[in-house]
């Protein structure tokens, strides 16, 4: 199939290359020019054919490579050079991946742009530590917030989600929050024993689930040196990790039978 030249808006998934979509791989190996996340795994660049252009734009907390105005600025110009531009995002570019802004900025300039949804790293992180997020009798419903701020901005989560028992709340970019959300959890009368999981590197090789309670978030974090990027679920939902964890343990025996 002919690939149209535009820009197009593609999430990568969480990391595992198995879990791109087959419209995100076609375009990949069709590209003209690549711009990517720090988030977008070595394992789905190696992707990539060699002849592609490629543009790093990755951000981090207080290390930027492009404002995001400067993002917004390089893809409109890419978009004018009638190129098939690939903008790769690590999850869904449409869940705290700042597509929309990306999107607005190429609309506004008459830029033609697709959006290629990818699955999102709570969808996958969940599933890989055996968490599903909802669950008849445990979980109704539930929640994605951000713990990402602007600086100097203060964390507001919703009181009545954070109350909510029967409602999981799954945080991204939540470690340096971690204290403000564990206190706003329990001011907002979640029992410190809620059980509540941070998974690292979710979906990838390298992945690290912990499995403890509310109460016991900030001790589990610093004991087992949890770093970014990390997922936290919160809800009766984790409890069922301990029977439905089937990654690690696959994990754990690849590792043996290839030692």
């Amino acid at each position: 199939m002919k690939i149209q030249p535009k820009i197009y808006l593609v999430g990568a998934g969480p990391g595992d290359p198995d879990l791109l979509t087959v419209k995100a791989l076609r375009l990949l190996q069709n590209a003209d020019t690549l711009v990517y996340d720090r988030l977008v795994s070595r394992e789905i660049l190696a992707l990539v054919p060699a002849r592609v252009a490629r543009v790093y734009v990755g951000k981090a907390t207080g290390q930027h490579t492009l404002s995001q105005q400067e993002i917004n600025a390089l893809l409109v110009d890419l978009g004018r050079k009638h190129q098939c531009v690939v903008r790769l995002k690590g999850g869904d570019p449409f869940i705290f991946g700042r597509g929309g802004e990306e999107a607005l900025a190429l609309a506004h300039n008459d830029i033609p742009f697709e959006v290629v949804p990818g699955i999102t790293a709570a969808q996958a992180c969940a599933a890989y530590a055996g968490i599903p997020l909802t669950h008849r009798g445990l979980a109704r419903g539930v929640q994605f917030v951000t713990g990402h701020r602007k600086d100097n901005e203060e964390l507001v989560l919703d009181p009545a989600a954070l109350s909510d028992p029967e409602q999981t709340l799954v945080v991204y970019m939540g470690l340096t929050q971690l204290p403000l959300i564990v206190r706003d959890l329990l001011n907002a009368g979640r029992s410190a024993d809620t059980p509540a999981a941070v998974i690292e590197r979710g979906t990838t090789s390298r992945q690290r689930n912990v499995i403890t309670t509310v109460g016991g978030l900030q001790q589990a974090v610093e004991q087992h040196a949890i770093a970014s990027p990390a997922m936290l679920i919160v809800g009766r939902v984790v409890a069922l990790a301990e029977e439905l964890d089937w990654f690690e343990p696959w994990v754990q025996e690849m590792e043996l039978r290839y030692a």
